[in-house]
C-alpha cells in the first residue's frame, strides 16, 4: 500500500495570512513579461480552477478543508494568482497546501509570498526540496548556471519533500505525487480525481519533460543519464489515468485553444497524456542527435 498523509485543513492556515501581503522583487527574464501576462481564471473541471498567469499555470483544487494550490509561477506572478482565487470567490488565505513541480523559477517563484499569505505546508519532490529551500538551482540541474539571473528564486523556508507514490489527501480529495525528473532531479506530476455532480474526472498535472539546458549540459553523459530519467518519466506520465490533461505551462496543453472550444468539457480529452509522452521522448531524440553532432 503506497504511504499517505491526511491534512487537516483550514485549522492549518496562520492568522498573519490576513496582513496585507508582501510580495518578493520581479525576476526579469526574456520571456518573463509575456509569460506574467494577466490571464482571467476560469473553471476545468469540478472543483478545479486555472489561476495562473497567460504563459505558467497555477492550479486550484476546493476539497472541502481548504484550498490547494499547484505551482506560483514567477514572484512577480504572486499577486496575479492571488486576484484569480479572489475572483472566483476564494479566499487565498484558506489555502493549506502549496504543491511544485519542479524548482525552477517560473514555477516556484511565487510560492514563498503565496506562503506568506496563507502559511500553508509546501510539498515538493525530494530532489527538489534543497533548491526550494536554498531558493538557487543546484548543481545537479541541467539548467545550472551560477551567473545567471534565472538560477535564483525566493527561498521558501518551510518545504517538506513527498516520496514518489505517496498521496495526500485534503478533505475528501487525495493528491498522489509520481517523481518524473529528467528536466529536474526533483520533477513531481501530480494527479487526483475531479468528482462533482457530473461524475469524476481523472486530473494529471504533468512536469515538464523539456530537455532544456545550460549549453555545457549533456543529456547523454554520466552514469545516470537525464535522458534515461526523461523516458522514465514520460513513460510513466503516459501511463496514467488520465481523463484531463494539464502542465505547468499552458501552451503544453493547448489552453487557448480549449478555452475557444465550444465542447461543454473542452479539457476532458483522455489520451493527451500518451500524446505528451510520445512527444517529448521524440523531443528528446532530436537532442540527442544534436548532442551527438557535437
Amino acid at each position: 500500500m503506497r504511504p499517505s498523509w491526511v491534512v487537516s485543513g483550514v485549522a492549518a492556515a496562520w492568522v498573519a495570512g490576513c496582513a496585507s501581503p508582501v510580495y518578493d522583487a520581479p525576476i526579469e527574464c526574456e520571456a518573463c513579461a509575456r509569460w506574467n501576462a494577466p490571464q482571467a481564471p476560469f473553471r476545468i473541471a469540478e472543483r478545479t480552477w486555472y489561476v495562473g498567469v497567460a504563459g505558467l499555470s497555477a492550479i486550484l483544487v476546493e476539497t472541502g478543508q481548504g484550498l490547494v494550490l499547484i505551482d506560483a509561477g514567477l514572484p512577480q506572478s504572486a499577486p496575479l494568482i492571488r486576484a484569480n482565487i479572489r475572483a472566483l470567490g476564494f479566499r487565498p488565505e484558506n489555502i493549506v497546501l502549496i504543491f511544485l513541480s519542479h524548482a525552477h523559477y517560473d514555477h516556484a517563484g511565487g510560492i514563498a509570498a503565496l506562503q506568506r499569505v496563507s502559511g500553508a505546508r509546501v510539498l515538493a519532490g525530494t530532489g527538489a526540496q534543497a533548491a526550494l529551500r536554498a531558493g538557487e538551482l543546484l548543481p545537479d540541474d541541467p539548467q545550472y548556471d551560477p551567473g545567471a539571473q534565472g538560477s535564483r528564486f525566493p527561498a521558501v523556508r518551510r518545504v517538506e519533500a513527498i516520496g514518489d507514490g505517496e498521496s495526500v489527501a485534503v478533505g475528501d480529495v487525495t493528491f498522489t505525487a509520481h517523481h518524473t525528473p529528467g528536466h529536474t532531479r526533483g520533477g513531481v506530476t501530480w494527479t487526483w480525481r475531479a468528482c462533482g455532480d457530473s461524475g469524476c474526472h481523472d486530473v494529471v498535472y504533468a512536469d515538464s519533460l523539456s530537455p532544456i539546458s545550460a549549453d555545457a549540459y549533456r543529456f547523454s553523459a554520466g552514469a545516470g543519464r537525464a535522458a534515461n530519467s526523461l523516458r522514465t518519466s514520460a513513460a510513466k506520465i503516459g501511463s496514467l489515468p488520465c481523463d484531463i490533461f494539464l502542465s505547468n505551462h499552458p501552451a503544453f496543453f493547448g489552453m487557448r485553444g480549449k478555452l475557444a472550444s465550444d465542447a461543454a468539457e473542452p479539457f476532458a480529452r483522455p489520451g493527451e497524456c500518451r500524446a505528451y509522452a510520445k512527444n517529448s521522448i521524440e523531443r528528446l531524440e532530436r537532442r540527442l542527435r544534436e548532442e551527438a553532432a557535437l
